[in-house]
């Protein structure tokens, strides 16, 4: 019997397939890089056909190392939420760019529709707030702008990134599911509906266009044989933070993760019972086992590991990301810097996308290592605003797990346990949104009875790191956080 599972895992700047043993044990990986299209500011672009290259690539390269189609017992997707694809349903070919997860462009049309007292609503149904983050809105201005989706007729098909890949993998398979499809703005999370007529209308969206939601275990379709020799089922997907959150087996109320790859995402799971924020945090969808779907309280955090590519991309700091760590540990303290990281606006728990980034408390005395440190500084920041209003809506952490590119700085990952002032914990194995992709493919292939039983096995050893710093010390970097972000905020 096959027991190898696939996994592709799209994100933001990269496409890769890994290949786990059933009970966990990453067997190898490919990966191609992505590009990133910026035809504007605030606008940003992928090309789909270079996203399907990719993946089709890789996977053939993982089901090789499988030792062929036959020995794989499923096929998990994980991805980049939020962003959209607009394709050909006779040929697959994508029509347009694909819209991302951090383009802007919709800024002044949700701004419009929460100024007209629509929030409320949105947020009810939905669990989401009105920003340009979300795909609903974004769909709706390339209906509007793009005449070549007008003219493509019924031959468009709209849907993230999950849905375009099942598509090209099976021939025309056109779904998406529970957990990425709460993402859009265009689905009621209550109970089991599906997409809302009403938010649909609302961001101009019409439903025929979107795909059928299913569940996250559900085996959705075999691959076209001619792909990779013979048929292999799709049998897991979840977006890339609920995977994340499964990986690190957080299904129990109160379990929580938080994520640091391009943008950082905090998430504490709520059971079968859906959440509901004062404090402008996001409820979403989990995972939906069959019909019983589970919930999470999200917070969004932008720009995390996309800092430090920054710094060293952008400015020339920094010679590799890793240098960021020792350059941190150089130095004694911040040096007075901080380091407001709005490059793309601020998420949760602000929700400004008008904002912008702000470096402050330079000097003469001010180095590159005061600018590195600053940076990761800025990531335990933004992490404790995000606790304070799960705390003020009634979600308070006991400790959280880490996962994630940026979680292997050993630097970071001990400056958030002390200014958290919890106990944060790494996995030996740091992509857990591949694991947790790897357990709802295994789940939905039969290999395990549910995703619990999944999870408690697949799941490995861990890393503590314990508070060290004094309360007072907190007490005066989260002082001077605050008055740098109050001066980007206005």
């Amino acid at each position: 019997m096959a027991e190898k599972i696939i996994v592709i895992d799209e994100g933001t700047t990269s496409t890769r397939t890994m290949l786990f043993e059933a009970d966990g044990t990453p067997l190898g990986s490919a990966q191609r890089e992505i590009r990133q299209h910026y035809p504007g500011p605030g606008l940003v672009e992928h090309d789909a056909a270079e996203i399907w290259a990719a993946t089709l690539a890789c996977t053939r390269d993982m089901v090789e190392q499988a030792g062929g189609a036959h020995q794989v017992a499923a096929i998990g997707i994980t991805n980049q939420r939020e962003t959209v694809v607009f394709w050909d349903r006779k040929t697959g070919e994508p029509l347009a760019p694909a819209i991302v997860w951090q383009d802007r462009r919709t800024a002044t049309d949700c701004a419009a529709l929460k100024e007209a007292g629509h929030e409320a609503m949105v947020q009810a149904r939905s669990g989401l707030l009105l920003d340009p983050y979300f795909s609903g809105s974004k769909i709706g201005w390339a209906l509007k702008h793009w005449p070549q989706l007008r003219e493509a007729g019924d031959r468009l098909a709209v849907g993230t990134i999950e849905s375009y890949l099942v598509y090209r993998l099976t021939g025309g398979v056109h779904v998406t599911d529970a957990s990425n499809a709460s993402r859009t703005s265009l689905m009621d999370i209550n109970g089991t509906s599906g997409w809302d007529s009403e938010l649909c209308d609302l961001l101009g969206v019409p439903v025929a266009l979107l795909p059928e939601i299913t569940g996250c275990t559900t085996t959705v379709g075999v691959t076209a044989p001619a792909l990779f020799g013979s048929p292999i089922p799709i049998s897991g997907m979840a977006g890339d933070q609920q995977a994340a959150t499964i990986g690190q087996a957080c299904l129990s109320p109160g379990q929580t993760k938080a994520t640091f790859g391009t943008g950082a995402f905090i998430l504490s799971a709520s059971g079968t019972t859906r959440p509901h924020s004062e404090n402008r945090l996001l409820a979403t969808v989990l995972v939906q086992e069959g019909d019983m779907r589970s919930y999470a309280l999200e917070g969004s955090v932008f720009v995390a590991g996309s800092l430090i590519k920054w710094l060293r991309d952008g400015l020339g700091l920094l010679a590799s990301a890793s240098e960021s760590e020792g350059l941190a540990r150089s130095v004694a303290d911040n040096g007075g810097v901080y380091l407001v990281p709005a490059l793309t606006g601020l998420g949760a728990p602000h929700w400004r996308p008008d904002a912008l980034a702000a470096l402050s408390g330079l000097s003469f005395a001010t180095g590159k290592a005061h600018v590195a440190r600053a940076a990761l500084e800025a990531q335990a920041y933004q992490a404790h605003d995000l606790k304070s209003a799960f705390a003020a809506d009634g979600v308070d952490w006991a400790e959280v797990r880490i996962d994630g590119g940026m979680a292997a700085n050993d630097w970071m990952a001990q400056d958030l346990a002390d200014i958290l002032d919890l106990v944060v914990e790494r996995p030996g194995f740091v992509e857990s949104t591949a694991l947790g992709a790897a357990m709802l493919a295994a789940t939905g292939a039969g290999l395990y009875s549910d995703l619990a039983s999944a999870a408690g096995t697949m799941r490995g050893t861990a890393t503590r790191f314990t508070p060290a710093l004094a309360a007072g010390k907190r007490k005066t970097r989260l002082a001077g956080w605050q008055s740098a972000l109050a001066k980007v905020l206005g």
